[in-house]
């Protein structure tokens, strides 16, 4: 099943998208869905209002997360181009609801950043609470998966060791369009890229990850309970903007698209903010 949030006239609904149309569930958005125990069977019976899917305005396809917790160098081969030893124990850091926007929304380059980057992700999306999973319980807790561009403001970044103030501006992370539940996704490493302006920037598989999704969702929460609608964006794999010498940054105009396998993609324009 494939599931969303858009935008419509009267506000943000969340919708079961099918081949050609996407079908209202009567909630407002996708984390007012998943927070029904019975979600899945609701969504899978949904018959309110829809709506061709050819033109759907996707909001972020979770317009407000509780929290959003994300992963960095997670993947070996990114790991290895920035310079460092596989970790031990995975790097956190958080972004707030603001930097989201839908999976085809412009990406607001702040005036004050001339470094900023690309990184396409894998999103595992929360669909139960759990706090000190085991695998079982991990695994039964991820409602699915999704496409998310960790849109970084390196100067930021870089200006202390820590990674917040880098990757939380306003209006720059695309999440979406679709969360596909696991039966839908076949086993095994999905390719994960990005394209810049038609060139290939990112090009890997997510087996490709340190620390999977089961093992981020009993990682994360051992230090705090996870709720339904809260996004966990695993890292990106080599090959960003940063590293490449000279470096590659989004420039206005630019098109970026963040894409994984059998999920979907995240294509976006670049405007500089004045």
């Amino acid at each position: 099943m494939r599931l969303a949030t858009i935008r419509t006239a009267a506000g943000t609904r969340a919708v079961r998208v099918d081949e050609r149309t996407a079908t209202e569930t009567g909630d407002a958005d996708l984390r007012a869905l998943l927070s029904r125990p019975d979600w899945a069977t609701h969504a899978a019976a949904a018959a309110g209002p829809s709506h061709p899917v050819e033109g759907l305005d996707y909001a972020p396809l979770v317009p407000a997360p509780e929290k959003i917790v994300c992963v960095g160098l997670n993947y070996r081969d990114h790991v290895q181009e920035m310079g460092h030893d596989l970790p031990s124990y995975p790097t956190l850091f958080a972004k707030y609801p603001p930097a989201l926007i839908g999976a085809y929304d412009e990406i607001e380059l702040p005036a004050i950043s001339d470094a900023v980057d690309y990184e396409a992700e894998l999103v595992v999306v929360i669909g139960e609470s759990v706090r000190d999973a085991d695998d079982a319980q991990a695994a039964a807790a991820i409602a699915g998966y999704s496409v998310l561009n960790d849109v970084s403001m390196r100067d930021f970044q870089n200006r202390t060791s820590q990674f917040l103030q880098g990757k939380t501006f306003e209006h720059a992370t695309p999440l979406g369009p679709v969360l596909v539940t696991p039966d839908e996704l076949p086993d095994g490493g999905w390719a994960i890229t990005s394209v810049l302006d038609g060139e290939t920037m990112q090009s890997s598989t997510t087996d490709q990850l340190v620390f999977g999704a089961v093992e981020l969702v009993k990682y994360i929460s051992a230090i705090l309970t996870l709720t339904p609608g809260d996004v966990i964006a695993t890292g990106t794999p080599g090959g960003v903007g940063h590293a490449r010498r000279p470096p590659r940054y989004l420039t206005d105009g630019a098109e970026i698209v963040a894409a994984v396998a059998g999920i979907g993609e995240c294509r976006n324009v670049c405007r500089k903010k004045p």
